[in-house]
């Protein structure tokens, strides 16, 4: 039975650092008011019929804190990954120029960093559920087997610990947010 339990709390841990670890992806992708490569991650291009990331056929690279410089590995794939960043939520205009596509980052304004702001927040609640949402599915099987005859003592303890990693999960998701809030209040 202790096995059990050690796997439970293991795995318990593992799943929630697996939730931290997402946020803080979530969290680089939400512009901060400067050029970073990271806000392009989501994007799709169109390589020859097959919706490719578009790190997989380009070097995005921030030359300034204003601007990202696209590089394809193929010259013919300028006017895809124009075509995609028009086509995506981005809001920014690309420019292709001799050898890729450039971009400008325009400055924020007050307003569109408010709503980052709140998108930050969004993404660490979720995160903050999906840790909860561990806890509750472990702590469930824990019951479980002390139903099925696991000392009741060592189930405490097993209850106990995993209330612990939430607390410090969720601490962990808190610092994310706060790191990004002042990113993105910063002029």
């Amino acid at each position: 039975m202790d096995e059990e339990i050690q796997f439970y709390l293991s795995d318990a841990e593992e799943s929630m650092g697996k939730a931290v670890a997402h946020v803080g992806v979530e969290m680089a992708r939400i512009r901060a008011g400067k050029a970073s490569p990271a806000m392009l991650d989501s994007l799709r291009v169109d390589y020859y019929g097959t919706p490719t990331p578009l790190a997989q056929v380009a070097n995005v690279s921030a030359p300034d804190a204003r601007s990202l410089h696209i590089k394809p590995w193929e010259k013919n794939m300028v006017a895809e990954i124009v075509k995609a960043i028009r086509n995506s939520d981005l809001g920014l205009n690309p420019m292709s120029d001799a050898d890729g596509v450039r971009l400008n980052i325009p400055p924020m304004t007050e307003e569109r960093r408010r709503d980052l702001v709140k998108q930050a927040k969004n993404e660490s609640e979720a995160g903050k559920v999906r840790v909860r949402s561990i806890r509750k599915d472990v702590n469930e099987a824990l019951r479980k087997l002390q139903k099925d005859g696991a000392p009741e003592d060592a189930v405490k303890d097993a209850e106990a610990k995993v209330q612990r990693y939430t607390d410090a999960h969720i601490a962990e998701v808190e610092k994310l947010l706060t790191k990004k809030e002042s990113e993105i209040m910063t002029i």
